[in-house]
């Protein structure tokens, strides 16, 4: 679609030309655990196999840490140097321990076979995955380092504010591209937010971050409370049961989102306190808007819940109301 030239750059120079948004720290050994131990191995690691194989320490002298990207609940994710290859990747590591207590392990093997399954332009493919004795790795979103220089979405709008309509228009474009192909696959993402789209030089953004998504085919239903409450379609919220469509509510939310500097409703404190919220506003749409934009943030996609006599079926059980 070529290089946004209506708007972006400018919006792209206030911003800085921010590489991520962490600043670089001294490099240092990414991968300092002993090797694993030869077959048969403990449970402990077995079970986490094959989607994260065992491996030896993969040339613990050439991955190197260059900063801190993102932090949370699940796990860190890491800007790394890899001096054989001269690139640049990030990489999740998330403590087995963890996965374990929180009772996240299928949630964690479906997102590297998610990710092994897909392959589209506006996706951050799957480059890698292995345990150690303690960490899973999760490596993806691979650059050269000559052309690493990417933000997130969300640090460009806190940046700037609204964005010009030709931009929205192409953001819009990509995204309805890339739930169209994740959908047809039978994937539902259940974390569209801006956090989790990063933009290349260019301009063009990538899809990531499918922690929470899942296989989900078409016709079948889910319940698991999950996802960013700002973004969560009422019929997540309220504990299923919902379908793809709430993929389609969380861009519009987007949507609204970078078209008006503001999200169309205040984060709460739980999904009760948000259900309740979404279900009793109504978001004005403002009038400098084109007609095209303002139709398509007032043409939602109907819950979930209204489809429910078309099919009760399930991929796997979810208990409802469980929260991810």
């Amino acid at each position: 679609m070529g290089t946004i030239r209506s708007g972006l750059e400018e919006l792209w120079q206030l911003q800085g030309h921010q590489c991520l948004h962490q600043k670089p720290l001294e490099a240092t050994p990414l991968l300092v655990e002993k090797p694993l131990s030869e077959w048969p191995v403990p449970q402990f690691i077995s079970l986490f196999l094959p989607e994260f194989p065992m491996r030896p320490i993969r040339g613990q002298q050439q991955l190197k840490i260059l900063g801190l990207v993102a932090k949370g609940s699940f796990g860190t994710v890491l800007k790394v140097l890899d001096c054989a290859q001269k690139a640049v990747f990030a990489v999740k590591v998330v403590p087995k321990v963890k996965v374990l207590q929180r009772d996240t392990l299928r949630q964690c093997k479906e997102e590297v076979s998610i990710q092994r399954q897909i392959n589209h332009p506006f996706v951050h493919s799957l480059g890698d995955s292995w345990q150690g004795k303690r960490h899973l790795f999760i490596n993806f979103w691979c650059f050269a380092v000559c052309i690493y220089c990417s933000t997130d979405l969300y640090s460009l709008w806190s940046a700037v504010g609204c964005f010009p309509e030709a931009s929205i228009r192409l953001f819009a474009a990509e995204l309805v591209l890339v739930l169209c192909y994740l959908h047809d696959v039978g994937i539902i993402h259940r974390d569209v937010k801006m956090e989790n789209i990063l933009l290349d030089e260019r301009g063009h953004l990538k899809l990531t971050d499918f922690g929470l998504s899942r296989h989900l085919p078409q016709g079948a239903r889910a319940y698991t409370i999950c996802g960013t409450l700002q973004y969560m379609a009422p019929e997540v919220l309220s504990g299923g049961p919902y379908n793809h469509a709430a993929d389609w509510w969380s861009l519009g939310v987007l949507l609204f989102s970078l078209a008006t500097g503001k999200f169309p409703v205040a984060a709460e404190k739980d999904h009760v306190a948000m259900l309740a919220s979404v279900t009793h506003c109504d978001s004005e749409i403002p009038a400098s808007l084109n007609q095209e934009l303002s139709l398509l943030l007032h043409e939602g996609p109907r819950p979930a819940q209204s489809e429910e006599a078309e099919s009760n079926q399930e991929v796997r059980k979810e208990t409802p109301g469980e929260t991810c």
